[in-house]
């Protein structure tokens, strides 16, 4: 009896083990219009106050997205989509904080109005990250930092500072002069 072998691909494809890469998803709504939440994710000044960090952004497709300090623990990325209140894709560059890798590292925020106007969805799905014990600290930084700069952007846009009143100056008191108290 003879047996037919079928093989798809060229033998080097078949012969190299492939690169397992992970990522995550966040998913947070936030109660305002979709511009805000927009701007909150593109505005260097805004940027700097939820995330806590400097950034430094050049706000258009094939622009740089940086989001702290480079070379301590900043991360900086190439903007590869940039659709105006609805996506912006982050393709992050190697840097000396991360791990050599084959992969591309990506972030991908979708913004989707809800049902009501003013509520807002916020999508990230992070992918590229191989699956690698080298990558295993920046996984986790990259997954739980994002968690948290999800949360402080839907606090920071739903509950903004509110200005302190500005308290009027009192009139000066009558000191009164020395020596003529009569």
């Amino acid at each position: 009896m003879a047996f037919l072998k079928i093989t798809r691909g060229t033998r080097s494809a078949m012969s190299s083990p492939r690169k397992l890469t992970r990522g995550y998803a966040h998913l947070v709504e936030v109660a305002v219009p979709v511009a805000r939440l927009w701007r909150a994710l593109t505005d260097p000044a805004l940027v700097r106050i939820w995330s806590g960090q400097e950034a430094e952004i050049d706000p258009r497709e094939g622009g740089l997205y940086r989001i702290g300090k480079p070379g301590a623990g900043g991360r900086e990325a190439h903007i590869d989509v940039f659709e105006v209140n609805r996506r912006l894709r982050l393709i992050y560059l190697s840097g000396p904080d991360t791990p050599a890798s084959d992969s591309a590292v990506v972030d991908d925020f979708l913004l989707d109005v809800r049902k009501s106007e003013g509520m807002t969805s916020l999508r990230l799905l992070g992918s590229g990250i191989p699956e690698s014990p080298t990558w295993d600290a920046s996984y986790v930084k990259m997954r739980l930092g994002w968690e948290r700069f999800m949360a402080r952007i839907k606090v920071t846009l739903e509950s903004p500072p509110k200005p302190k009143p500005v308290k009027k100056p009192e009139p000066p008191k009558d000191r009164g002069l020395p020596g003529l108290d009569y």
